[in-house]
C-alpha cells in the first residue's frame, strides 16, 4: 500500500478530551452520588443514542420519565455538553497545526451528536478551521465502526481509502477503517502519533 497523503482524525479522546464528570462534578458535589448518576442514569450507553442521530429532546424526555427526581440534571446534558469537553488532548493542537502548515489535507470522522457538535465546533474554530471537512455521525445517522460511515466520508472528502490514514483511540474503529482500505492508527498519545505519521512519510 502506498503512503497516504491525508489524515482523518477522530475527535473525542484524540483531538479533544471528553469526560462528563467535568460538568457534573460542579452540579453533584457528593462523589458517591456523582458515580451513581453517571454510572446508572446519564450513562455513556444512553449518550450513544445522540451519536447515532437521536434528538436530545426525545432521549432526555424518556430518561426523565424514568428518573423524574433527576430532571434538572438530565436537562443540563445537552445544552451544557461542551462543558464536558475540557480542552485538547495534550500535544494535539500543535500536531494539527504542524500538519496544516505542511499542507497536509486534514479531515475528521466523529461519533458526535448533530445537535451538540455545532456549538462545540464554533467554540473550537481555531482548530477546526484547519479541517477541510468533518463527517458527524449524528447528522448522517451512521456511527463508527460501521463501514458505511467511512465510505460516505471518503466519498465526501473526495479521497481514495489508500490515500488516507485514520486515527482513533478505539481499536474497533481503527479496525473498521482498515477494513475499507484506509491506513489506520490506534491513538495512544500525540508523541507516538507524531512518530507513526512520520514513519508514513508525513513531513513532521
Amino acid at each position: 500500500m502506498p503512503n497516504p497523503g491525508s489524515v482523518v482524525f477522530d475527535v473525542g479522546h484524540v483531538l479533544y478530551d471528553w469526560d462528563p464528570r467535568v460538568l457534573y462534578r460542579r452540579l453533584i458535589p457528593d462523589d458517591e452520588a456523582l458515580d451513581v448518576f453517571l454510572g446508572e442514569i446519564c450513562t455513556r450507553e444512553w449518550h450513544f443514542q445522540h451519536d447515532a442521530g437521536r434528538d436530545f429532546a426525545d432521549t432526555s424526555a424518556e430518561l426523565t420519565a424514568r428518573h423524574p427526581e433527576h430532571a434538572d440534571l438530565i436537562a443540563a446534558w445537552g445544552p451544557r455538553f461542551s462543558e464536558q469537553i475540557p480542552g485538547p488532548m495534550p500535544g494535539m493542537a500543535e500536531l494539527v497545526a504542524d500538519l496544516d502548515a505542511a499542507g497536509v489535507p486534514l479531515y475528521a470522522i466523529t461519533n458526535f451528536s448533530h445537535e451538540f457538535f455545532p456549538p462545540f465546533r464554533d467554540r473550537e474554530s481555531a482548530l477546526f478551521d484547519r479541517f477541510r471537512a468533518i463527517v458527524v455521525s449524528g447528522a448522517e445517522k451512521l456511527t463508527k465502526p460501521d463501514a458505511a460511515i467511512y465510505r460516505l466520508a471518503l466519498d465526501r472528502f473526495g479521497i481514495a481509502a489508500a490515500d488516507a490514514v485514520f486515527v482513533d483511540d478505539r481499536q474497533d474503529n481503527v479496525d473498521g477503517a482498515a477494513a475499507v482500505g484506509m491506513h489506520a492508527l490506534l491513538f495512544t498519545g500525540a508523541a507516538q502519533l507524531r512518530t507513526d505519521l512520520r514513519a508514513l512519510g508525513f513531513p513532521l
